[in-house]
């Protein structure tokens, strides 16, 4: 197999080795073998076309239409041109198939089920990716920049994943990438012969002249692979965010039997209300015969920036025995205590845990936590409802519309946090809201007054069928439209409550379900549901009903309800606590920043310490102090070196007379041979090694010589170790443009090089350095400002210390295997007995 055949065959092994890292997020895994075969036919096309030779343009266009004519033929065969020719139809079904694929992306969770579109999508993606990298490493000869394609499609992939198997995809992918680059090195120094290197050690004595190099990269490639596996184990990393060890998952989405979990509740929500055949996501029991006002609340979105609302990052402690009294509820306000035991389906896979609002203890099994402000538990870690069984203590509060309508003004903090709408907001928002609500003496009236616009006499249907609708403009469109489902009609009114100065949030959750003949309560995937909460001091957050024909109409929000007396409370079967509380309540005793933290104590068990945040331990703060000087001073680590190098390489030849060596030699010189600056010089046979005299001007000068080049190279032109001094001066030359003295100090460094290296008797040349300098000025000069910060910050010569890394380990390695081997070599003259 020639080289460049092996080149494009690693090639295509690395593209499917970094998609094996879409395996975990699309179920079944046969995409991968049908986007193996068609990278292999791909790859086939390609070594083809070059071998004929054709154009390296032509080449990359063969490969694309053979590719799009594969795609067509396994995904548009009925609207093709006798079958596998794309046409206007073919093409229209492309279209349909990308517009479904994206669709489907949003709405299931991982593993996604390969429907036509997300097939298209992932094998149509590993081909394109395929194509790309062959061009780059084989077609172009460049195996470097080929890592970009790779490494966006492991990107994707790994943004998309939970990071339980990361390393792993991490582990295929860099090692796909790292043999195409070994692949790359061993074709080029297959072109240039065998290397001679002087004296040849141990195994390497008989092998071909490309062995030890590659043998080299190879174990740079491994060193490289642990450091990138193990090191970020000893990091620190940020942990308690909401979201930490968990999906982004809000609301309900049909997972295709698997699972149920999705990025958007608005779609989410729509598609769960939309499904033909209704499903049950859990069932539940509880002790209360008065079931209409258990709801299931998943999460409370408080983050609105005008587009939609989504859930505030938070601070989440551990889950406490008995949490913390609700915020706002005071003790006057009647609350009756009930048990609920949820059993959630083996196929509902919700990181957000449904319970009643507001719960007061949650007994469940697994790694959850606790957000005190929403009042919610979300999964940690991966941690899912799937098959679930919990028990949950929680109130059902009933205050009377005299208690709301005399709510005094929560506080300013809590009011600034919860009021606060974007300068994006249409204003015909806050226009409709106050006329709506004009007349209204307080925020209770303002509250009743919009959830009987939306539900009762404003004009408006409840329609699964309207998109959830994007962009500022989505919530004025509504109101103009007055059609849509219980998204639109949550998100308006808790989004015109805002502009009224009422604190609002909106609630995704579950209504209670349908009864069965056993007893318990049924909740299934159209029982979908989100509903506005506001805030009343005194009660707490107050649930509000705006969306019509869906779920019930709290009490405290009719007209008929007595504003003196308190409805009547359901009556548990089991014993439960209803009497107000004797003490003081948590709006009583607690300041409002302390309403605000959920830090009030609790009334049914004492006070509850809630996790607080003393600040991170100090090993934390050190382990980030560290990394942020690291990421300071990587970048800096080339341009740091290439100022060391230059300064040694410059000095050795200043202090030539000294009778020091440059520094940069690999190793001890063998019989044979020996070092000089970083090129190996090898000796006739029967020659001895030269004088000392000699040794320093062989040194020096090649040391000066070496920082030429490597200026060159900084400089953009890089070095051709095929070519003689000379040659190389005179590429030089040519490349960088220069003339007059620059090009006569290049021809000069080039000439003593010759000299020392060939010359019976090796003598220095004095006014080399100042030569060397000459040229950097003169290469500088004629490139741009961009390039020559390029030069200085960036240096492309920096590579030489990966190259100085493999020379140290394969010195170290032969040291320490001369030294065992010494050992346990027996003495020639014992004999066994």
């Amino acid at each position: 197999m020639s080289g460049r055949a092996r080149l494009a065959l690693c090639a295509a092994a690395a593209t499917l080795a970094a998609s094996c890292a879409l395996l975990p997020l699309v179920s079944p895994m046969t995409w991968l073998f049908e986007a193996a075969f068609l990278v292999a036919v791909q790859t086939g096309v390609g070594a083809l076309a070059r071998r004929v030779p054709l154009a390296r343009p032509l080449t990359i266009a063969c490969q694309a239409v053979v590719g799009l004519l594969l795609l067509t033929l396994i995904f548009a065969h009925g609207q093709a041109i006798a079958g596998f020719l794309p046409g206007p139809d073919a093409f229209r079904r492309f279209g349909e198939l990308l517009r479904s694929g994206t669709q489907d992306v949003g709405q299931y969770a991982t593993p996604a089920p390969l429907t036509p579109g997300i097939r298209l999508m992932v094998v149509g993606g590993v081909l394109l990716i395929g194509l790309l990298v062959d061009a780059l490493a084989v077609t172009f000869r460049a195996a470097a920049p080929a890592g970009l394609p790779l490494l966006a499609l492991y990107s994707v992939a790994a943004g998309l994943s939970d990071g339980a198997a990361d390393w792993l995809w991490f582990l295929i992918a860099a090692s796909g990438y790292l043999t195409l680059l070994l692949a790359e090195g061993r074709d080029r120094l297959s072109q240039w012969g065998r290397v001679f290197a002087g004296a040849a050690r141990g195994r390497d004595r008989d092998s071909g002249g490309t062995v030890a190099p590659v043998r080299t990269g190879r174990r740079i490639g491994a060193v490289a692979l642990g450091v990138a596996l193990v090191v970020p184990l000893a990091l620190p990393s940020l942990r308690n965010g909401l979201l930490d060890g968990t999906g982004t998952g809000v609301g309900a989405g049909f997972g295709n039997g698997n699972t149920i979990s999705a990025v958007n509740p608005l779609v989410s929500l729509r598609d769960s209300l939309n499904v033909d055949q209704d499903r049950q996501v859990m069932a539940y029991r509880t002790n209360t015969d008065d079931t209409q006002d258990m709801y299931l609340r998943i999460v409370a979105l408080d983050d609105f920036d005008g587009t939609t609302w989504r859930p505030a990052q938070r601070h989440i402690t551990a889950v406490p025995d008995a949490l913390p009294t609700p915020a706002g509820l005071a003790g006057g306000v009647r609350r009756t205590e009930i048990e609920t035991r949820i059993s959630a389906a083996d196929w509902y896979a919700q990181d957000w845990l449904p319970m009643p609002y507001p719960a007061t203890s949650v007994k469940i099994k697994g790694s959850w936590r606790f957000e005190p402000v929403g009042r919610t538990l979300v999964g940690d870690h991966g941690q899912s409802t799937r098959g679930l069984q919990y028990d949950v203590k929680s109130l059902i509060v009933q205050p009377t519309a005299e208690q709301l309508a005399t709510a005094p003004e929560p506080s300013d903090a809590l009011k600034r946090e919860f009021t606060r709408v974007p300068a994006s907001l249409p204003a015909v928002v806050g226009q409709t809201a106050r006329k709506v609500t004009a007349g209204s003496t307080n925020h209770y009236e303002q509250a009743v007054r919009l959830q009987d616009y939306f539900s009762v006499d404003g004009g408006f249907s409840y329609n699964t069928d309207v998109q959830v609708g994007t962009g500022p403009g989505a919530i004025a469109r509504f109101l103009k439209s007055k059609q849509g489902f219980c998204v639109h009609f949550s998100f308006a009114m808790a989004a015109m409550a805002r502009t009224l100065g009422i604190p609002a949030r909106v609630a995704v959750g579950f209504t209670p379900g349908s009864p069965q003949a056993d007893g318990s309560m049924s909740v299934g995937l159209r029982d979908a549901h989100a509903w506005p909460e506001l805030y009343f001091e005194g009660v707490g957050w107050t649930r509000f009903e705006p969306t019509p024909n869906r779920g019930t109409t709290p009490s405290y929000t009719q007209a008929d309800t007595p504003s003196g007396e308190n409805p009547l409370p359901p009556r548990p079967s089991l014993s439960s606590t209803t009497a107000p509380s004797t003490g003081p309540s948590a709006s009583e005793s607690c300041s409002a920043a302390m309403h605000k933290l959920e830090a009030c104590p609790n009334q049914s068990s004492g006070a509850v310490a809630v996790a607080g945040d003393s600040g991170p331990p100090w090993y934390q703060v050190a382990g980030w102090t560290l990394l942020g000087l690291a990421l300071i001073a990587v970048p800096l680590t080339p341009m740091l070196w290439r100022l060391r190098s230059r300064s040694v390489r410059l000095a050795s030849a200043r202090h030539a007379s000294s009778g020091l060596l440059p520094v940069g030699a690999g190793r001890t010189p063998g019989a044979g041979e020996q070092y000089a600056g970083d090129v190996e010089v090898a000796l006739l046979p029967g020659e001895g090694p030269p004088g000392r005299a000699a040794e320093v001007a062989v040194g020096h000068t090649l040391a000066v010589w070496r920082e030429l080049t490597d200026t060159a190279w900084d400089y953009g032109i890089v070095p051709d170790d095929a070519l003689t001094p000379r040659g190389a001066a005179e590429r030089i030359v040519r490349l960088g443009r220069l003339d007059g003295p620059a090009a006569a100090a290049v021809h000069r460094v080039a000439g003593a090089v010759e000299q020392v290296l060939f010359a019976p008797q090796p003598r220095s040349e004095a006014g080399l350095v100042d030569d060397v300098r000459g040229v950097r000025a003169a290469l500088r000069s004629r490139i741009s400002l961009r390039s020559r910060v390029r030069a200085v910050v960036a240096p492309r010569s920096a590579l030489r210390v990966v190259w100085a890394v493999g020379d140290r380990w394969a010195d170290l390695k032969t040291r320490w295997t001369t030294r065992l081997s010494a050992l346990l070599r027996r003495p020639s003259g014992q004999e066994s007995g």
